[in-house]
């Protein structure tokens, strides 16, 4: 059995922000390079796949050079194999599904595994897209994951509580949530092995983009909040207004 777990090397923000000079992102030194935390639990949860039912697990990611720590800490619990996609920076969840999907592609897994989200961006979009470009059936918010002959029982969570389950055939690629399983921890002595092995580097294809940053600030403090009423099309059309005014 073969899993891919995408993964993201997410950056943090401590107590102080500062910008670069044309307010497009975040100062680098003010920020900190971590394994994305949803993603740590999609590693664990391929490893236990791996050590119930054999096979293999590849960890795959899309960035920079950088970014391989990510992978290198998910090689250290231990990941069979560790592939990035080269890409730039400036890019969002479309490209980064369409840089991963021709890796997928090649490698055939039996299930792909991703993070709800991303504790940095928090659109939850790279999963879905990546399904959608390889034609996958998809579970998102995966609580739970029982894997059968050709299919896996998947326990997803839906709002107030409650759970779905569900029966997916596989290949598939499911997004998880934290929770379904205590991360492991790697030891001094794997973290060593792990710098020592080699990582698979392709490139990246061109793809379109579906966002884009116009600035970034810090907002304003001391704003009063504005209270919207319980009409639902009053409300509608007021956060309309606000919208249009924020953004002209």
């Amino acid at each position: 059995m073969k899993t891919v777990v995408c993964v993201k090397q997410v950056r943090t923000l401590g107590d102080e922000v500062q910008f670069t000079d044309g307010g497009m992102d975040v100062d680098p030194d003010y920020v900190d390079l971590a394994l994305n935390e949803w993603d740590s639990y999609a590693m664990e949860e391929a490893l236990r796949l791996r050590e119930a039912h054999g096979g293999e697990v590849l960890v795959l990611t899309c960035g920079g050079k950088e970014s391989e720590a990510a992978l290198r800490r998910c090689l250290a619990m231990g990941a069979d194999r560790a592939a990035r996609v080269e890409r730039a920076e400036d890019h969002d969840a479309i490209q980064v599904a369409h840089a991963l999907a021709g890796v997928v592609r090649e490698e055939g897994a039996d299930l792909v595994l991703c993070g709800v989200q991303s504790s940095d961006s928090v659109q939850a979009a790279t999963g879905t897209a990546l399904a959608e470009l390889l034609g996958l059936p998809r579970v998102a918010v995966v609580t739970r994951l029982e894997v059968g002959q050709g299919t896996a029982r998947v326990h997803r969570e839906l709002e107030g509580g409650l759970a779905d389950v569900v029966d997916v055939d596989m290949p598939a690629v499911l997004t998880i949530q934290t929770g379904i399983n205590k991360p492991r921890y790697a030891n001094l002595r794997a973290i060593k092995q792990a710098e020592q092995v080699e990582i698979a580097v392709s490139q990246a294809t061109d793809a379109p983009s579906a966002s884009r940053v116009r600035r970034m600030f810090v907002p304003d403090r001391g704003e009063s909040a504005e209270m919207l009423g319980t009409d639902p099309a009053e409300v509608a059309g007021r956060i309309a207004e606000i919208v249009k005014e924020r953004t002209a």
